[in-house]
């Protein structure tokens, strides 16, 4: 994939952070083991093209001053009302460099449990892992389409097809499960009319 070309930025006023924005960039910084931290802008619809390909934990080239350098996406902020990104830290790697980072938990199917009364419990979304940057996966999923009532995922069964990552988690940690529909008390369902009817 091409670079991602970056500019550096000087002014850090509140309206010119506005102005870039405005003209489609995103401030960011970039950092690493033996780059000093800069500050920069990058064009926000490249940088989502290169997301969409790499992923969120990938690697990709940055292009600042004409010195191309693979980094990840670190951290970023987002508008708490219109999702936009608002800023982007990005981390200097080589592919061998390890990463502590989050990666989200994604539950996929339906469960042969949902289908018969149960309901999916999800306790962990995010597990925090550590890996070479060229093996963080984006993201875990799991398919809990053959989970019947009262089965469970714990962080020892995802491990098995992760073997180049370390969980920061113990293996009993319960991720997701399929349980059984609590059935309403006559007591709670009186409740529950009486709150309708305030």
């Amino acid at each position: 994939m091409n670079a991602l070309v970056a500019q550096e930025r000087n002014n850090f006023k509140r309206s010119a952070l506005k102005k870039l924005r405005n003209d489609g960039e995103v401030p960011a910084v970039v950092y690493g083991s033996d780059v000093k931290t800069k500050s920069i802008s990058i064009n926000k619809s490249e940088l989502l093209k290169a997301l969409k390909v790499v992923g969120r934990n990938g690697i990709f080239p940055l292009n600042l001053n004409g010195k191309v350098k693979n980094v990840i996406l670190r951290d970023y902020q987002n508008d708490s009302v219109t999702r936009e990104i608002l800023h982007v830290d990005f981390l200097q790697v080589e592919k061998d460099t390890e990463i502590d980072t989050k990666v989200s938990v994604i539950l996929t199917g339906t469960s042969i449990g949902e289908k018969s009364g149960g309901t999916v419990k999800q306790f962990i979304h995010e597990l925090d892992v550590t890996a070479k940057a060229k093996d963080l996966p984006d993201e875990i999923q799991i398919d809990i389409t053959d989970f019947d009532i009262g089965r469970a995922v714990k962080v020892g069964d995802i491990k098995k097809d992760y073997s180049n990552c370390t969980f920061k988690h113990e293996d009993q940690e319960t991720v997701a499960m399929v349980d059984y529909v609590k059935a309403q008390t006559s007591e709670e369902e009186e409740a529950e009319g009486e709150a309708v009817g305030v």
